[in-house]
Parts: C-alpha cells; structure tokens; sequence
C-alpha cells in the first residue's frame, strides 16, 4: 500500500522541525515547502522531508500538489510582534499565502487541508474561551488568521475539508530554537543573564502547549476520520496549561534558583490577555493525552541550555529572535 504524502509548508520552523519527523515515523512521505527566511537559525539539525523546495507557498501551482493527500499549513509571520513590523505582509503572507495554497490544493484533489491557527483570534477575554467566543484580535497577525479562517471556510465541501487548529502559545526545545515565546524566554533569560525580568506584574493569562505536542495534535487530526473534523476550529493545548505569565516566571525561578525574579507595575504593551478552553479537542480525541506538561518542557529545554553552552550573546542576538532576523532580512541592505 502506498504511502499517504504529506506537504508541509513552512517545514524549517519551530513546529515544522517536530512535524517532519512526526509525519515520517507516522508512515506519510513528507514534502516540506519553506521560504527560507530563517535558514542559519538552526540551534540542531532538524529532521530531513522526503522531498524539500525552497519556494514560496504563493507560488506553487495545482501540478506541485498532485498526489498530495493532507496538507499541514505551518508557514507564516508567526506571532504578534512581528505581525505588527508589517501589516500588509502579514496579510499578504498569513491569509493570502494560505488561500492561494488552498485553492491550489482544492484544485490538485488534496481532501485535507490542516491550518495553524491560534489562540492569539481571541485576545483579550474574561471566560475561557471555547471556539464559539466571540473573536477579539489585537494584532495583525491575529487579524490575519481570522480572515484565513473566514476564507478557508468558503472553500470547504464535499471534497475539500480545512481544520483550523487555534495553538496555544508554544514553547519548549525544537531543532529551530526560538527564545521569542514567553515561557523559552524567560528560561533563556534565567540562563543566559542570570536573572529572570518580567516586564508587567505578571498578571496576563496565556495557554502554553509545547511544539512538539502541536506537531502531534496535526498527525491525529490529519489520521482522524474526515467528518470528525470537518471545517471545525480547535483549540490545541489542555485546560491544565492555562498559566498566568507570573506562574510561568515562578516556575523558571524554581528550576533556576541562582536568577532572581524581579516584576514591573507598569502596564503591559501587549494587552493580550486569554485563558482558554480546550474541551473540545480534549472530546474528539480521548486518547490523545500532552506528552510535555510545563515543568517537563523547561527542565528539557534547561538541559539542552545547559549542554550547548547557551550565551548571553545567543540572547541578545537575532538567530533565536524571529522578529530580529525578519527585520535584518526584509530591510535592503545600505550601500556600502
């Protein structure tokens, strides 16, 4: 029997890297599609597709995707921040990118199409939020993945069924290390600077769940029947990782003890603030169970700190920074 194949766009990033591997050992051959924005940012050498182009999703055409059966839709400009750097290329790369690639990929035959959503479309609420809240972005990228959304569900029928997976906050260790998520943060910051600075009172909600448990949540859905999950939105973490970012820093300064934690009285400039639900997913897929609750992801990433040597220089520098490096990439470089 044939292998199902697998396209994964934006294969190099921090759930990429997990994702290739998960997807081989699952039994799919993988072809990985990825910009190549963050090439050089490698922190260890990420597992290997099958078949791998340095394209732009934008440009692939319905001949590039024939014989493909599941697509997992990673690449991006992947959170808040940089989202703000450029607007109109968050749009352009986040809804664009990812309606170009789906009308391709309707047009190719491919029945499956997995989008990397977040929780980031809910911003700022008081309830845990389930899939029905009511939508609140506070950012262009959010903003981005609501309309994705929005448009994806217009191309959904009888033969084309999008799953929109709403990722917590990821953290943790990945071959594409990033110290730009709060929990790797304040763990690399703990490490390298030899203290842990919280910038508020700590008192913002966030959802984490690790990268390599979202690369495991797109293989069960990308395994599960199709009517299980049929142009449905689902929260991916657990009820369980709803933290507070002064728990998230305490836990740091328990696992770090020689880096005193110190918290602001000033107000955030990231007004995001969002406990979530994630019942849903937890009822569609029983057995599914987190294989990284927090403590387990920060001693995992602190040893990891801890056998490469990680540096203050690795902290203050672009290569684990994804806005640092988009910024050096997208500005043209000055005559010399």
């Amino acid at each position: 029997m044939p292998k199902r194949h697998a396209l994964v766009s934006g294969h190099r990033g921090f759930i990429g890297a997990h994702l290739v591997g998960q997807l081989r050992d699952a039994g799919y051959r993988v072809t990985g599609v990825d910009l190549g924005y963050f090439d050089g940012c490698e922190w260890t050498t990420p597992p290997s597709p099958d078949t791998e182009w340095r394209r732009d999703v934008r440009a692939l055409t319905p001949a590039d995707l024939d014989g493909v059966d599941v697509v997992c839709h990673l690449a991006a400009i992947s959170n808040d921040p940089m989202g703000d750097l450029d607007p109109g290329l968050t749009d352009a790369v986040n809804r664009g990118g990812t309606i170009h690639l789906a009308r391709v990929a309707k047009a190719a035959g491919v029945k499956r199409f997995l989008f990397a959503s977040s929780c980031s479309v809910y911003g700022k609420v008081d309830d845990d939020a389930t899939e029905d809240a009511p939508l609140n972005p506070l950012s262009a990228y959010a903003r981005s993945k609501i309309d994705a959304e929005s448009q994806l569900l217009e191309l959904a029928d009888s033969s084309f069924s999008p799953v929109f997976l709403r990722n917590a906050t990821a953290f943790g260790h990945s071959p594409m290390l990033r110290i730009d998520l709060v929990a790797n943060n304040l763990l690399a910051s703990a490490v390298a600077c030899g203290s842990v600075r919280v910038l508020t009172d700590g008192s913002p909600w966030r959802p984490l769940v690790h990268c390599a448990d979202i690369a495991r949540a797109f293989v069960a859905i990308a395994d599960a029947p199709r009517e299980r999950t049929h142009a449905m939105a689902l929260n991916i973490g657990a009820d369980t990782m709803n933290f507070r970012v002064r728990d998230i820093a305490e836990r740091v300064g328990a696992l770090v003890p020689a880096a005193p934690l110190s918290f602001s009285d000033t107000a955030t400039i990231d007004p995001r603030d969002y406990r979530v639900s994630f019942a849903r997913f937890a009822r569609l897929f029983p057995d599914f169970r987190l294989a990284y609750d927090l403590d387990r992801g920060l001693e995992e990433l602190l040893g990891a700190f801890r056998r490469t040597g990680f540096t203050q220089a690795d902290f203050d520098g672009p290569r684990f920074v994804r806005l640092r490096t988009l910024k050096a990439r997208l500005t043209p470089a000055s005559a010399s």
